[in-house]
């Protein structure tokens, strides 16, 4: 018997689906088997975690799930008797001569396979008279967790879903978190010949530890030495294809932007490359006595009050 849900996810039964969603994205990086080769404990708890987001993460699944019609592995329970006792309780309690007889329970001659057929056809929305009509399987949503550099580049990724099987799912240069991505056919199977639902990867882009996505272009915080910004230099700056050589004009402050055209998220959908700018933000370090020396040679015969505009007193020196 599959766990409850809510209990897989820790999380209490009103919650958000924000609140789920979140919480299956905290417990699936951590049990993921990519993150958990060779443990197949982690393995089997990403699988839960994953069957339990699948249906919770589904409105009409949860509500049906909360009603009582489906079970924690998303099967439909038998519905209940108009005396109160469940199906097949009826079939138990009935007299001995009636038990599984063609006219059980008034339906006017219906057989036991009839009966079942009905209640396997009402679970998938028609009635007896769309029972043998071929039936689309269900779509089935899953999350993808990728990194920054694989979102603007693109990548492959290969999925494992809660039952075993494996998804090879191409990442498009450009994408954007929250963005899902349809896998024709690789959903849940059909009724009765009926062609296999879709599955939709919902994808969750992690944050990069220096760079920030602003529509295709990227912002980046560049260290400089005070050196590098007065002199002017010739430095290497990392970019999602890697690293580039960037020329620092002489006499730079900090704060100073620079731009590397074509080096931020690669051409895509019929839109052009986007640029890469650069921050510059000076990094003193800790000086010596000679620098000490220096600027505040350099400074009594160059005044200069960087807060004048703010209109606050010149500091005294220290």
């Amino acid at each position: 018997m599959a766990a409850d849900p809510y209990t897989t996810l820790g999380v209490k039964k009103d919650a958000t689906a924000a609140q789920i969603k979140t919480a299956y994205l905290k417990l699936a990086k951590k049990h993921h088997p990519d993150l958990n080769p060779g443990d197949s404990k982690a393995e089997e708890k990403f699988k839960a975690i994953s069957a339990a987001h699948d249906l919770l993460g589904d409105a009409e699944k949860r509500a049906r799930f909360d009603a009582g019609e489906i079970d924690a592995a998303g099967q439909p329970q038998a519905p209940q008797h108009p005396g109160g006792r469940q199906f097949y309780r009826g079939f138990a309690d009935g007299e001995q001569s009636g038990r599984y007889s063609p006219g059980f329970g008034g339906g006017g001659g219906e057989g036991f396979q009839d009966m079942f057929a009905d209640l396997f056809a009402n679970a998938r929305g028609g009635g007896r008279q769309q029972r043998d009509q071929p039936m689309r399987g269900q779509d089935q949503r899953y999350q993808l967790a990728v990194t920054f550099v694989e979102a603007a580049l693109g990548a492959s990724r290969r999925l494992t879903l809660p039952d075993g099987r494996t998804l090879d799912v191409t990442i498009p240069a450009g994408l954007e978190s929250g963005q899902t991505l349809r896998l024709r056919g690789q959903g849940a199977a059909g009724w009765n010949g009926g062609p296999a639902g879709d599955a939709l990867i919902e994808v969750d882009v992690a944050d990069h530890p220096f760079f920030a996505r602003d529509g295709d272009n990227i912002q980046l915080d560049l260290p400089v030495t005070a050196g590098e910004a007065a002199l002017g230099a010739k430095v290497a700056v990392p970019t999602p294809a890697g690293p580039v050589n960037l020329s620092i004009p002489r006499h730079s402050d900090s704060g100073r932007q620079l731009r590397l055209r074509g080096r931020g998220i690669p051409a895509h959908a019929g839109r052009p490359a986007g640029d890469l700018y650069v921050t510059l933000r000076i990094v003193l370090g800790t000086p010596d006595e000679t620098l000490e020396r220096a600027l505040a040679a350099y400074y009594d015969r160059q005044p200069l009050d960087p807060r004048a505009h703010m209109g606050v007193p010149v500091s005294e020196t220290a």
